[in-house]
């Protein structure tokens, strides 16, 4: 049965109506997922393991028996490490079903029939009793409902039901416990995902500062939290200014409450300046002594652990509402508010009378829009001065006094830039905010045109031709570094309103790519087999099939100053777009060969885009440098530091493409193909 889904398309801009199999759904769901990851991850594994058999011990050395309710089961690797441990009897419960049909086979695989059932429902549905889904309340609580934020998928709600409809009173819980620790500090680097600095210019008639709005400088953002793997993070990007601090502690073998509340801990720098980032991160006991303990501390807190990497969970960059200038020893009080999925911090100086009325637990809400409109690496992307110094360069090159400009970008500072640089005229399609311009005091100054390219008319530009048409490009809808290409179908259609000369900024674009080693992200897509003794084969054979069905065929997104990579060639260019002419109708295709100089696992290809602006002038979304060690990959090859857009990655599917080279030179051979008219590519790969 086929099914039609409606899409945007994010690269033509055109509305489709693609058929899509039933099964899509399930396939991209369980493709994506990061059950790979999670089972790669031995020291969680472990400390799982061995926190289970305690807790079977436990119940045991009481003379009970052992019932235990495993709640989010996955592949049921968890209720396995229960039954092999002593359990009498495992409840395994998936809500969603070709997961719960996996674990019945991997669970009747290991022998574990008589003692694990599966049950395919949310736990809040499953019933106890003699007619139930359970035959008596558990007094083991075996879970891993966590995330990098520890409650975003619901954790407590889900413990809370447990607790009062599933579990005995005083059960043991695996984990026991889960405790949040912040530190506050100062990061221009990472403040810059959240706030916009002013930008300065200079023009002809003297210095231009372009500014931000004061509803964006006074906005307390959204509450999302920006996670990362903060061990990529170089300690020269940050200043600590305060200790690790527990913020506070769940105790998962107790009553659990998921209402909104909020902590709140005093603090004092341990050095002054200025107070903007809360990063935080958390650890778990798996026994109540807390000798079992798996933690996401970042490097500089454990520097002497050895790090398991993993990327199911990582650590929380959190932008207090304002920076705040605090000095060394002063007292602070540092707030953390939460609702049942989130959380969002306030730092408030010490009062003599301390006023906890003051203490607001309503999430914050974006009043500025800016928010909403850019996300965090937009942000910085605006914030970088290298990457805005090349468009002011290309920008004096081709700009004339009698310009008639357009923009066409989503919240851009071109039309801004276009302006103070002499453009006679400029104007703006598609979004920005309309407050920017009047701070700026711009709003008569560049007109806003609502309407998509192919609906532009005469009327809209004033019965007058544009001569310099310009474009970062980059829009919001884009996932894939190609997605951009947008801008080139955008002024295909719009050529009846360029002049015969028209200037288009950039030129043109290229696509490159690189076959890499990595050192860690490769363990979200390679086969697990055994895990901790246990054969978990029918998930690997699932998600292979899943890839099959399509993921395996596409590139995916990834922010790769993340995930460092070790290049086994030479950066290639392997395709060029050019906006000086309209977007032909036939493909672009392309085939070749890609020399490998180094030995090492070729685990995929990194593609990424550049554009020409003008002569000599050029953007990169990819390559910033080759080392001995690896390739670092940012986002703009003049600015090591602003990772501000994500690669495309395509991972390899067969082993044997994996292998350690053993004779050089070895080669890739690879053939890509661009759809002009669905705005694809399509990419295949042999080694």
């Amino acid at each position: 049965m086929k099914t039609f889904c409606g899409r945007a398309n994010p690269t033509t801009g055109a509305m489709e109506w693609l058929e899509e199999d039933e099964n899509y759904d399930y396939h991209q769901e369980i493709a994506r997922s990061r059950y790979a990851d999670m089972l790669h991850d031995k020291d969680r594994n472990e400390k799982y393991y061995q926190g289970i058999r305690a807790a079977v011990s436990r119940v045991k050395e009481r003379g009970e028996k052992a019932i235990v309710l495993d709640i989010g089961t996955g592949t049921g690797l968890l209720s396995m490490m229960a039954a092999s441990a002593g359990a009498d009897f495992c409840y395994a419960v998936e809500v969603f079903k070709p997961m719960a049909d996996a674990a019945v086979k991997i669970v009747e695989k290991n022998g574990f029939c008589d003692k694990i059932k599966v049950i395919n429902k949310h736990s809040t549905e499953v019933t106890v009793g003699p007619d139930g889904d359970m035959q008596c309340r558990a007094n083991i609580l075996v879970t891993e409902l966590f995330d990098t934020e520890l409650i975003g998928e619901g954790a407590l709600p889900t413990y809370e039901h447990a607790h009062k409809y599933l579990v005995q009173e005083g059960c043991e819980a695996v984990p026991h416990r889960a405790t949040v620790y912040v530190q506050l500090v100062e990061s221009k680097r990472m403040w810059a995902w959240n706030k916009l600095f002013p930008v300065h210019v200079e023009a002809e008639d003297g210095e231009k500062i372009i500014v931000s709005p004061s509803e964006m400088e006074n906005c307390p953002g959204v509450p999302s939290v920006c996670d990362i793997q903060l061990n990529q993070m170089p300690s020269s990007d940050f200043t600590v200014l305060s200790d690790v601090i527990t913020m506070f502690s769940v105790d998962f073998s107790k009553p659990v409450r998921s209402a909104s509340t909020y902590y709140r801990v005093q603090l004092e720098p341990v050095k002054s300046g200025k107070a903007q980032i809360v990063l935080s991160w958390w650890d778990i006991d798996m026994d109540p002594s807390g000798m079992i303990n798996c933690t996401m501390a970042p490097y500089w807190v454990k520097p002497t652990s050895s790090f398991q990497w993993r990327d199911h969970w990582m650590q929380c960059v959190y932008f207090l509402p304002n920076e705040e200038p605090v000095l060394q020893g002063e007292k602070l009080y540092l707030t953390a508010s939460r609702d049942e999925y989130s959380l969002w911090y306030k730092l408030q100086k010490a009062r003599e009378e301390e006023n906890k009325a003051d203490v607001r637990v309503e999430s914050p809400v974006c009043r500025c829009q800016a928010h909403l409109l850019w996300n965090r690496p937009r942000f910085g992307q605006l914030n970088d001065k290298n990457r805005t110094h090349q468009y002011v360069k290309s920008l004096m090159k081709v700009l004339k006094a009698d310009s008639v400009c357009l923009c066409v970008s989503d919240g851009s500072l071109l039309p801004v830039l276009a302006h103070y640089l002499g453009a006679k005229q400029v104007q703006y399609l598609l979004m920005l905010l309309l407050q920017f311009f009047k701070a700026n005091h711009l709003e008569d100054k560049i007109k806003i045109i609502e309407a998509r390219p192919e609906l532009l008319t005469s009327s809209h530009l004033e019965d007058k031709k544009i001569s310099v048409l310009v474009g970062e490009p980059f829009f919001t809808t884009s996932l894939l570094p190609w997605h951009n290409l947008y801008f080139w179908y955008a002024r295909t259609a719009m050529t009846s309103h360029l002049t015969s000369d028209v200037t288009i900024l950039p030129q043109s674009a290229s696509l490159h790519m690189m076959i890499v080693e990595f050192q860690d992200l490769w363990r979200i897509r390679s086969p697990c087999g055994t895990c901790e003794g246990f054969d978990v084969q029918t998930m690997d054979d699932m998600i292979n099939n899943s890839l099959n069905f399509r993921e395996s065929k596409e590139a995916e997104p990834h922010p790769l100053w993340e995930y460092p990579c070790k290049s086994l060639s030479d950066p290639q260019k392997v395709l060029t777009f050019d906006f000086r002419k309209t977007v032909p109708q036939h493909c672009l295709s392309t085939e070749g060969s890609v020399n490998l100089f180094r030995k090492g696992k070729s685990h995929g290809a990194v593609l990424w885009m550049e554009y020409h602006l003008a002569a000599d002038i050029s953007v990169s979304t990819g390559l910033v440098q080759i080392s001995n060690d690896k390739v670092i990959l940012q986002s703009n090859s003049l600015c090591q530091r602003n990772p501000h857009c994500k690669q495309a990655v395509y991972f390899f599917s067969s082993l044997t493409e994996s292998e350690t080279l053993s004779d050089l030179p070895n080669v890739v051979t690879y053939a890509i193909n661009f759809n002009t008219k669905t705005g694809e590519i399509a990419m295949d790969f042999k080694l």
